[in-house]
This record gives structure tokens, C-alpha cells and sequence, in this order.
């Protein structure tokens, strides 16, 4: 499961560009994730203000 910390999330769309399943989308400053999302982490990874979270369950 991935969280999103919307109250640091600066919109940027780093995560959107690296995510090898193309689970998040960025649409007029909300991100979204779908259900293909791996949890891989990339994403973690990449976001330069630590909003996202990798949980795994």
C-alpha cells in the first residue's frame, strides 16, 4: 500500500515519471494511485519532500 502525506506533497510529478507500472497519475494537483501500484518503492525513493510511504502489509 502506498500513502500519500497530501499535507507535504508538493505536487511535482517525480513519482508519476518513475513508476514502472504507471499506478499514479497526477491530475490538477491531486495525485492519484491504482490498484497496479507494486509497492516497489521507487516513488519513495524519488520524492524529493518525503510525502510518499511504502506500507507494507
Amino acid at each position: 500500500m502506498l500513502n500519500i502525506r497530501r499535507d507535504i506533497c508538493g505536487y511535482c510529478g517525480a513519482c508519476v515519471s518513475v513508476c514502472p507500472e504507471g499506478a499514479l497519475e497526477l491530475v490538477d494537483a491531486y495525485l492519484t494511485v491504482e490498484d497496479t501500484c507494486s509497492t516497489c518503492g521507487i516513488c519513495e525513493k524519488i520524492c524529493p519532500l518525503g510525502a510518499l510511504e511504502v506500507i507494507k502489509e
